[in-house]
């Protein structure tokens, strides 16, 4: 179920229940006021009694008296004081004092004249507007019933109009509190849509944009809560998703212009070797030394393909993550003697200054060393320092223990490699932008660096450098010491 039918039916069912609460409220005033328009249970004994009671003291302390008619006078004047008629009945049903003088000596029916509580005289009255009510009356506290006194009293004396104040302050107040929760349950409702369910909905809007491609889309929110955080996250990732698009692209162009340069460079040495070889058989080479000259030649654009290759697989396996690197533990100096020889005749056919390493200077120490894979760092170090210097320029090696490492140092003084390049140098594909005083700088398929910094961390070491623009640059490599 979604969040936008979920608060939907929240908000009916919170209504429905208002709705039945505030049905109910209205119904119990209904009620009340009913209740309180029924003369019947607004009738009070209480206000009965305080209407007779000073007659039935009168009657009680003078019964014995009620043959005289001043008695009877003074009775009948404290009826009328009060607003009642009386009417004094003895136990054999005689009336002996009535505020109507003519009905003395009479006779009443005691079973049908005599009510002793207020519901059963509202039923003798039958809609009139008086009430017969009856009390004994007594002689003494503890005395025995000597007669009845009937009482006429009309009815508005002894009906009290109940109050109406607090049950309408209360069932106002209810209905002001359901009005309330009415108000409050709209105003959740819109706050839900225009700060949850709308926000969402945009967002929703803009994965969609993104999934179609359309990283451009910068995403607004401008509020500093729980979702401007989640907003903040998805632009961030947004952004991150675009920048790995584009460098997705870019290694796609990368890709495509190395294939392109290493088809180049390939086909360059092997068109050569393919002329010389077809030089050969045409029996263009007349002795041995132009034999062993052609010979040379091919070899070295035999070495220049067999390098590419092996760049090309070494770049394969960096994009698989399985480098391949084998150490194992061995003497330094003997091994890197037998790499560093070569090196000087390369530096100095070049017209450069070789600055080595005098024999057996080599720190002789034990380390975890693939043989191959190293001599492919150290000739790709040279080679880039080659690619960077002019004849006259010197390439310096130097091999030193340094913390526990082996320190390896290509130096060059050539033209150095320019700030805006020292951040990219590791990176695949990256050749550095074309110099105006030597087209050299964009040789090769931009793979070396980062295969020397996949083989040395494969090692267990780390590889650095240094570099100032117009005066050199400086590699090191180190490989931890067994």
């Amino acid at each position: 179920m979604s969040l936008n039918i979920w608060s939907r039916r929240w908000l009916l069912t919170t209504l429905g229940l208002l709705i039945i609460m505030v049905l109910s409220i209205l119904a119990l005033s209904i009620m009340l006021f009913q209740n309180r328009n029924s003369e019947q249970s607004n009738l009070s004994m209480n206000q009965v009694r305080l209407k007779i009671n000073p007659i039935l003291l009168a009657l009680e302390q003078n019964h014995q008296l009620l043959g005289e008619q001043n008695i009877h006078e003074d009775i009948r004047a404290i009826a009328s004081e009060s607003g009642v008629l009386l009417t004094y009945v003895n136990l054999d049903g005689t009336v002996t004092l009535s505020s109507v003088p003519t009905s003395e000596g009479t006779q009443v029916n005691l079973r049908s004249a005599l009510h002793y509580d207020l519901h059963h005289a509202a039923q003798a009255a039958d809609g009139n507007e008086s009430l017969d009510i009856a009390f004994p009356v007594m002689d003494g506290p503890v005395g025995s019933q000597i007669g009845n006194a009937i009482f006429s009293i009309p009815q508005a004396m002894v009906t009290v109009q109940q109050s109406m104040t607090f049950p309408v302050i209360w069932i106002s107040a209810l209905m002001l509190l359901s009005l309330i929760l009415s108000l409050f349950l709209f105003w959740m409702k819109r706050k839900l849509n225009k700060q949850l369910l709308s926000p969402i909905h945009q967002l929703k809007l803009h994965a969609e944009s993104i999934l179609k491609g359309n990283y451009e889309e910068k995403i607004q929110y401008n509020r500093t809560d729980e979702l401007g955080e989640v907003y903040a996250m998805f632009d961030l990732m947004r952004t991150e998703i675009k920048h790995m698009h584009e460098l997705r692209i870019q290694q796609e162009q990368a890709q495509k212009e190395l294939i392109t340069n290493i088809s180049h460079d390939i086909k360059t040495p092997i068109t050569t070797i393919k002329a010389y070889i077809e030089a050969i058989e045409e029996g263009l080479c007349n002795d041995q030394e132009t034999l062993m000259e052609y010979m040379g030649v091919m070899r070295t654009h035999t070495d220049k393909t067999a390098r590419l290759v092996e760049d090309l697989l070494v770049h394969a396996l960096q994009e698989l993550g399985q480098i391949s690197v084998e150490p194992r533990e061995m003497y330094s100096g003997p091994v890197l003697d037998t790499m560093l020889k070569p090196i000087e005749h390369v530096i100095l056919t070049r017209g450069l200054i070789y600055d080595g390493l005098k024999p057996n200077h080599i720190p002789n120490v034990l380390i975890a060393i693939d043989t191959t894979r190293i001599e492919q760092v150290i000739s790709n170090l040279v080679a880039n320092a080659l690619k960077h210097t002019a004849p006259g320029d010197t390439i310096r090696i130097a091999i030193e223990l340094e913390s526990g490492h082996l320190k390896v140092t290509i130096a060059d003084s050539g033209q150095g490699i320019r700030v805006q390049d020292m951040p990219f140098v590791f990176q695949r594909y990256f050749r550095g932008q074309v110099s105006h005083t030597d087209q050299r700088v964009q040789e090769g398929t931009g793979l070396g660096l980062s295969i020397c910094q996949s083989i040395i961390e494969a090692h267990g070491g780390h590889i650095s450098f240094t570099s100032k623009e117009g005066q050199g640059t400086t590699f090191r490599f180190y490989l931890p010491i067994c």
